[in-house]
């Protein structure tokens, strides 16, 4: 189409045509500047969603979001820029040990988080937990930061890819949210704006995760890689297991403090440290920093064996407001000791089975942890600690989890969640990989 026409953009989508790069951007920009209205948007998406896009048409839709806005420039930045950027789960802290974790191996991470929704939480919620931490950096000081500290976690600004802001808010009240192809372009729009030089993406499958099966992960890691190709940047894909919670804590600082044990080298064999290696390793080895992604996993060890993952954490915590007495001693940190305990019921004996990470989530947010609206609050100490996890023993009377919060929830509700999510057996189950596949532009390994 030599001139826009929503209309017949719409109608060539809805009847499975491909739609050019130049059409998607005329589109977006139009749509970004009022021109276009959400009635047309809304149809175009559900014909997207319907019909699917191409990854050309994906990577195309990509950078009409990101060069709706500014494109953070980190090249006067020594080394090479290393990205970060998960899918979203249940006890996901991982962001908030990884970064300092590579920065201190002495690779670059710039990274722009979001607030949680629903059952998995948000990095900004967690770190805002760290009392007088702030995430809303102008651009200058997140370049500033980068250079000074090494890695910085930041929020997105309204200059960062406002197109996918308006899509998004779009796709939440048209239920078009789950389309990997929409889903995708919203990732790589954002990652791509944060001024890396490659990125590394943690896409999570499980019943805690937005895809819940390996087909939906797999196919969203390859959508995601190949519009890092179009893009010229390299992209590595980690898929992870989601079916339960990544580690012993969910919630806000629950989780704050969990990450702070993990940087003192605590729990170095758990799930959730298994993947931050795995993660750190492909970083360190984009960076420049190893040979590859197995020597990366042995310098991030070092890194955390020595202190130093933990000292550059809290840089990152004091170079932002935040208070590094909590992370020094986090008994410091007000209103965070528990307010109830869940129990094993009588007659269990023999081991955790199976623990479902989407109830935990939604027990965390009854606890005030998380929020159902964008628009709700949420309690910063709120949530659970101690979970045990399937393979653990356990007996009648077991504490199996230590709920926080310092407003007023349910705290009933709250028990019969959480009991709800465990299974119990009288043998150890089969464990589960960490770790589940590899992808590249070379193919799944």
């Amino acid at each position: 189409m030599s001139d826009l026409d929503p209309v017949q953009l719409i109608a060539a989508k809805r009847d499975g045509a491909k739609l050019s790069a130049s059409d998607l951007d005329a589109f977006v920009d139009a749509y970004t500047n009022g021109a276009v209205p959400d009635y047309q948007m809304s149809a175009f998406l559900m014909a997207a969603y319907l019909n699917g896009l191409s990854p050309a048409e994906a990577a195309a839709l990509t950078d009409a979001m990101l060069q709706s806005g500014t494109h953070i420039d980190l090249s006067d930045v020594p080394g090479v820029k290393v990205g970060k950027h998960s899918t979203g789960g249940v006890g996901d802290k991982v962001s908030l040990i990884l970064v300092p974790l590579v920065a201190s191996c002495g690779v670059p991470v710039a990274k722009l988080s979001g607030r949680g929704l629903g059952h998995t939480g948000g990095t900004l919620d967690k770190l805002e937990s760290i009392p007088g931490f702030h995430f809303d950096l102008p651009v200058d000081a997140y370049r500033q930061q980068v250079t000074d500290v090494g890695g910085v976690i930041a929020g997105q600004t309204g200059e960062v890819a406002p197109a996918d802001k308006k899509l998004y808010a779009l796709r939440d009240v048209t239920a078009t949210v789950d389309s990997i192809p929409l889903i995708a372009a919203s990732i790589m729009s954002k990652k791509l704006a944060e001024g890396n030089d490659a990125l590394v993406l943690d896409v999570k499958c499980g019943r805690g995760a937005f895809m819940t099966t390996e087909a939906e992960a797999q196919t969203l890691a390859e959508m995601l890689v190949a519009i890092g190709a179009e893009h010229d940047t390299p992209v590595v894909a980690m898929m992870t297991n989601m079916d339960v919670p990544l580690g012993r804590a969910v919630g806000n600082w629950p989780e704050v403090r969990e990450a702070i044990a993990c940087l003192r080298g605590e729990h170095a064999e758990a799930p959730l440290m298994q993947i931050v290696r795995g993660l750190a390793g492909e970083m360190i080895a984009l960076g420049g920093a190893a040979e590859s992604p197995e020597a990366g996993q042995e310098t991030a060890r070092a890194a955390l064996e020595s202190g130093d993952a933990l000292e550059r954490f809290r840089r990152l915590v004091e170079a932002q407001g935040g208070n590094p007495a909590v992370i020094d001693d986090p008994d410091t940190r007000p209103d965070s000791a528990s307010v109830a305990t869940v129990t094993a019921p009588a007659g269990v004996g023999g081991y955790v089975a199976d623990l479902d990470a989407r109830s935990i989530g939604q027990a965390a947010v009854e606890l005030g942890a998380g929020r159902q609206k964008k628009e709700d609050t949420v309690d910063l100490v709120a949530g659970l600690t101690e979970l045990k996890k399937p393979g653990d023993a356990v007996e009648d009377g077991d504490v199996l989890a230590r709920l926080h919060a310092s407003e007023s929830p349910d705290l009933d509700a709250a028990r019969t969640a959480v009991l709800d999510a465990y299974s119990f057996s009288d043998t150890p189950p089969a464990s589960s990989a960490a770790l589940k596949a590899r992808y590249t532009p070379d193919g799944w390994s």
